[in-house]
């Protein structure tokens, strides 16, 4: 069986990512993790990272937009509707933000 140099590739940028995020360092972390995500839409822990670090480097457009897209592939996970709650509210906009409360409370989320 070969090996896919591709996919081992995006892991270990993911896990590059993940480092970077660690150090303090979300920019870093957010631009490998654009590439992760833009070669694996759909991978849900890529964008929940991908979401960390642009809120955490204050790219609330993006962290928002990361977030409304994990939601739409996971309804119901809950750490999801929180961080997508807080997003909004960092960008003034407590209203749109109280469904997310809502259901991350309701899915017991933290």
């Amino acid at each position: 069986m070969t090996q896919q140099p591709f996919e081992i590739d995006m892991h270990s940028e993911f896990l590059r990512a993940d480092l970077f995020l660690a150090m303090g360092q979300p920019t870093e972390a957010a631009r490998l993790l654009e590439r992760v995500v833009a070669a694996e839409p759909t991978n849900e822990a890529a964008l929940e990272l991908l979401a960390r670090a642009y809120f955490g480097s204050a790219q609330l457009a993006k962290s928002e937009g990361a977030l409304t897209r994990l939601v739409q592939l996971a309804p119901a996970n809950g750490w999801a509707r929180r961080a997508l709650a807080r997003t909004l509210e960092r960008q003034s906009r407590a209203t749109e933000a109280q469904p997310h409360h809502r259901m991350a409370d309701a899915l017991g989320a933290a």
